[in-house]
């Protein structure tokens, strides 16, 4: 069956999910999916009737839909009657793990290997992997994490800022050996977002959904790292960055605002721009300004320094640049930068040469040495 007649079929079968009892938008939800699945299975495997067949699937997904909704619905009732930090009795099992593994006694390695192991359910082989230590060398970090646990008391289980910083430090680690970090931190998040009702829970969930839309395109089959201004952006995920984004709206309508909500506004206008001259760089630097009130962080005025680059010119940048300690990380990249777009080529070519030295990894490394041979007329 081609398209066009796979398509008529529609309207019958949505009028079949509102007799059984769906409203009309969730029927037409489900029965798009369901052509959107039977575009991709009927080419090799066709079925003898082809409206039973999206009817069955259209209705599975719209029960699986409802029963989804139910459970959430359960969850954040059972939320709002209980206390916002989980600490309390009763408190949902998986909510409680994720502040006990975040004990301020731990050190955020050991609370990052506890929550993976307790909260994930991944296996010590598995965050070995990940994090390319030998397996004996992480069974020795868990058990030192759960030994000093067994040692203090637990009536002061870590803060939800610091189960959002141990989420937030996996999904920076991003992926290696046989599991992915990055789609684990953002599962554990969407947990996390389940279960309380905090608007920097989401502001993180966004701000991970957002950057890992646009994983696909930061780098070359190679390895290569792809700079934002350059990469393909009809290869980042539309679905993802949508979804992103409309959680951060909610979490923004809540009027408490956080570093990770701030974050996330960040990441949301870069995704919004179709062409990266269509960035609007001033309102990243006013939210940048509403970071570094909010956190004082050097790193963050290292980037609002390169964002005013961005929206005032290259030496408005460097002038943002120069009250910051030249030893902060990635000062050099960012002043190489900056002055490669004001003109200074010679400064600009020493700097990303410095830069290099200083890399943490081999794929940064080998792009900024790659800058400095560029502007030496070597690429």
């Amino acid at each position: 069956m081609d398209e066009i007649s796979l398509r008529s079929l529609v309207p019958a079968v949505i009028t079949v999910l509102v007799r059984r009892g769906a409203d009309f938008a969730s029927a037409e939800d489900a029965v798009q999916e369901a052509l959107v699945r039977a575009l991709g299975v009927w080419s090799t495997d066709p079925p003898r009737d082809p409206k039973g067949w999206l009817v069955t699937a259209a209705w599975r997904r719209f029960v699986d839909q409802v029963r989804s909704d139910e459970a959430r619905r359960a969850r954040e009732l059972k939320v709002e009657q209980e206390p916002a930090t989980g600490a309390g009795p009763g408190a949902d099992d998986t909510l409680e793990l994720f502040f006990l593994c975040a004990h301020p006694s731990l050190t955020p390695a050991s609370a990052i290997a506890l929550t993976l192991r307790a909260v994930g359910g991944l296996t010590t082989r598995q965050i070995s992997e990940a994090y390319l230590v030998p397996e004996a060398t992480m069974a020795q970090r868990i058990s030192r994490a759960k030994a000093r646990l067994a040692r203090v008391p637990l009536d002061q289980p870590g803060s939800l800022g610091t189960v959002l910083h141990v989420l937030y430090l996996v999904f920076n680690e991003g992926y290696s050996g046989s599991v992915d970090l990055t789609a684990e931190a953002i599962r554990l998040t969407r947990q996390l977002a389940a279960q309380t009702d905090d608007p920097e829970v989401g502001g993180l969930l966004a701000l991970m959904l957002l950057h890992h839309a646009r994983r696909a395109a930061r780098t070359t089959p190679s390895g290569r790292l792809v700079p934002l201004a350059e990469q393909d952006r009809s290869r980042w995920d539309t679905a993802l960055i949508s979804e992103g984004v409309a959680i951060l709206q909610a979490a923004l309508a809540r009027d408490r605002l956080g570093a990770y909500q701030a974050q996330g506004a960040i990441a949301a206008l870069h995704a919004d721009a179709l062409r990266p001259e269509d960035t609007d760089w001033v309102q990243i630097v006013e939210w940048y300004d509403e970071l570094v009130r909010l956190t004082d962080s050097p790193v963050a005025r290292l980037n609002r320094a390169v964002a005013v680059g961005e929206a005032d010119g290259p030496r408005a940048g460097l002038a943002a640049l120069a009250d910051l300690d030249p030893a902060l990380p990635r000062y050099a990249a960012a002043a190489a930068y900056l002055h490669a777009r004001a003109g200074d080529r010679d400064r600009a070519i020493e700097l990303y040469a410095a830069a290099a030295r200083t890399a943490t990894n081999a794929a940064e490394r080998n792009h900024l040495t790659r800058e400095a041979a560029r502007l030496r007329g070597q690429l």
